[in-house]
C-alpha cells in the first residue's frame, strides 16, 4: 500500500503503483474451487478481497480507509474513541466516519459520492451512491437531461472510512465465496466492494453502523488537476504544524 511518506507534497511526483508483485499475487489469489475459473484475471478483486487479505493477522477492532485520500485528525480521533468502546448489541455493530458533502467536493469537475441517511439515533438507515456531484458557486447540483437536481450541501457523505471487528472476516469470506460463485467467468472486472456488502447487510438487518462525524476539509486527487490543490493544501497543513515537513 502507499506508505505515508509518499503524503509529502514534495513527493507526490513519486508516487507509484500501490501493487508490488508480491502484494498483487495476494490481491489476485482466491479460494482453489475458483482457481481454474478465472484463468485471465489480473487485477485485484475490490475492496472486500484486499480487507481478506488481512483476517489472518487483524484480532482487534480496525479501520479501514482509501490509501489515496487525506482524512484529517477528527475522523480518526471519532473513529478510535467508537472503536475502543464498543456497544454491546444483540447484532454486528460497527461504524463508519461520514464527511460533509460540500467539503468533499471537487473543483475540476463531478465526483461520486456515497449519501447517507441517518436516523434520529445516528444510525446509518440508507447509503444512496450518487454520481457526477459537481460544485458550482457554493452548491452541489447534478446536471441531469431533464433539468437539474440540487443536493444539500451539508449532507454527511461516506468516504470509505469504516471502523469493522475482526468477526466481520467471516461474513466477508462467506460472502466472497457467494460473489465468485455467480459471477460469470467472463466478467473479468466484477469487483468484491465493502460498501456493497455492508449495504447489503444493512438491508438484511445483519448489522448496525454508527454514523460518526467529522467537519474536516476531505481531499484527493480525483482529477489530474486536483494535484495542484492537493499538494498546496498538504503543504499549508505543514506551514501550520498540524504535521511536521517529514513524517518518518
Amino acid at each position: 500500500m502507499f506508505c505515508l511518506e509518499k503524503l509529502s507534497p514534495d513527493r507526490i511526483d513519486d508516487w507509484t503503483s500501490p501493487y508490488s508483485n508480491d502484494l498483487l499475487d495476494i490481491f489476485v489469489d482466491i479460494p482453489e474451487k475458483f482457481s481454474g475459473k478465472f484463468t485471465g484475471r489480473t487485477k485485484p478483486w475490490g475492496t472486500g478481497q484486499a480487507i481478506l487479505c488481512c483476517k489472518d493477522v487483524v484480532d482487534a477492532p480496525f479501520l479501514v480507509i482509501n490509501a489515496d485520500d487525506y482524512y484529517g485528525k477528527e475522523a480518526f480521533k471519532e473513529a478510535y474513541s467508537y472503536l475502543t468502546n464498543l456497544p454491546s448489541a444483540d447484532i454486528m455493530q460497527i461504524c463508519m466516519v461520514s464527511f460533509v458533502l460540500k467539503n468533499t467536493l471537487s473543483d475540476n469537475g463531478g465526483v461520486t459520492r456515497g449519501v447517507c441517511e441517518v436516523d434520529g439515533h445516528g444510525m446509518l438507515a440508507d447509503i444512496e451512491e450518487t454520481h457526477n456531484i459537481e460544485k458550482e458557486d457554493g452548491k452541489a447540483v447534478i446536471h441531469k437531461e431533464d433539468g437539474d437536481v440540487f443536493l444539500d450541501v451539508d449532507s454527511p457523505v461516506s468516504m470509505n472510512m469504516w471502523g469493522i471487528t475482526p468477526e466481520f472476516f467471516e461474513i466477508l469470506k462467506t460472502g466472497f465465496d457467494e460473489f465468485l460463485e455467480k459471477t460469470e467467468s467472463t466478467d473479468l472486472k466484477a469487483e468484491y466492494l465493502l460498501p456493497t456488502m455492508i449495504g447489503d447487510l444493512l438491508s438484511d438487518g445483519k448489522l448496525e453502523v454508527k454514523v460518526l462525524q467529522s467537519h474536516d476539509q476531505w481531499f484527493g486527487v480525483t482529477y489530474k488537476e486536483d494535484k495542484e490543490s492537493a499538494t498546496a493544501a498538504l503543504r499549508g497543513l505543514i506551514e501550520k504544524g498540524v504535521y511536521p515537513s517529514k513524517l518518518f
